[in-house]
């Protein structure tokens, strides 16, 4: 099926900032969000602890910007959003809680330049399953490998795929009845369509196996439960 172009991601994004604006639950379609953020924050800071800059791919509204600053205070922050209403609402939220500089670029990260080793650690949440072919998955991993210093992190919260037909239907149902159980089923069949038209996940360790390709060497898997994972590397 053709999948949703840039151009309407970006406009239902724009219309959702209030969903993505709170540090507690986080994105509450995603399965253990509040766990997932503070893991990928203490990972950051535990394998990144001198950062002095922090890039936020996808940033929605902040949170996970907000959530390092916690355990990594005074960062500068560079957002990254294809939505402005989301980027403006997380300028002013991470501006509001660093003394660094807060950098917002409007765009996508397969169309931006990232630089080579400017910055300490890149956080992707929920972002990267917009990605399409292989060759796109495989350049924007690299670009981020370019863009981390040496000793630099990468981490990542998102919805996957599995290899197993069986397995990926089961994951499929419990992820359901999360949502089921969160609002109701119209919300389920709500979500569920918008990953059918919007999203292009991959599994965990094809990820994995991009990760190592591109340079990365010290890989680890954070967290998985049903259709979301948290992972990571260092430079």
């Amino acid at each position: 099926m053709t999948k949703s172009t840039v151009e309407t991601i970006r406009a239902r994004f724009d219309a959702d900032v209030e969903r993505f604006s709170n540090l507690e639950t986080g994105q509450s379609a995603t399965v253990d969000a509040p766990l997932a953020m503070t893991l990928v924050a203490q990972a950051a800071a535990a394998t990144t602890p001198n950062a002095r800059h922090m890039l936020d791919i996808g940033c929605g509204a902040g949170n996970y910007s907000l959530r390092i600053l916690q355990e990594l205070p005074n960062l500068d922050v560079t957002l990254i959003d294809l939505s402005l209403p989301m980027l403006e609402r997380a300028q002013q939220r991470v501006g509001a809680a660093t003394t660094g500089t807060v950098t917002a670029l409007q765009g996508d990260v397969r169309q931006l330049e990232l630089g080579n080793e400017q910055v300490d650690i890149i956080v992707a949440a929920a972002v990267f399953h917009h990605l399409r072919d292989d060759a796109e998955w495989q350049a924007v991993f690299a670009q981020c490998y370019a863009a981390l210093r040496p000793g630099g992190s990468l981490w990542i919260f998102d919805l996957v795929e599995h290899s197993s037909e069986a397995v990926h239907n089961l994951m499929w149902q419990r992820y359901g009845q999360y949502l089921s159980d969160f609002r109701d089923e119209a919300y389920r069949d709500q979500v569920f369509e918008y990953i059918e038209i919007e999203d292009s996940p991959r599994p965990l360790l094809w990820q994995i196996d991009i990760l190592r390709n591109v340079g990365f060497q010290k890989i680890d898997i954070l967290h998985k439960n049903s259709c979301f994972a948290a992972f990571g590397g260092v430079k």
